[in-house]
């Protein structure tokens, strides 16, 4: 990805879409098809953070992100949260 997409990028803006269906195998292991990983820029020793939403008590939606770009998200996610309630 380079830095313009990146700076678009972010847990709480833009659209989420259904990319693709994965199984899970009875060790819990699932493969993310090579053309996503591909598109997101994953490769190999790659670390992601799960992120999950919660509805009553239970995990509703699950995210992926890539580790070394949480950081950016979380300040961009505060810096809106910070904006909204110092006006």
């Amino acid at each position: 990805m380079n830095q313009e997409n990146n700076a678009k990028c972010s847990a709480v803006s833009g659209c989420c879409r259904v990319e693709s269906i994965v199984s899970v195998d009875e060790r819990g292991q699932m493969v993310l098809p090579k053309e996503l990983r591909e598109r997101a820029g994953i490769k190999a020793g790659d670390k992601l953070a799960v992120i999950g939403w919660e509805n009553q008590g239970r995990i509703c939606c699950i995210s992926l992100i890539k580790a070394d770009q949480l950081g950016d998200s979380v300040k961009n996610l505060l810096g809106s949260m910070l904006s909204e309630v110092s006006r």
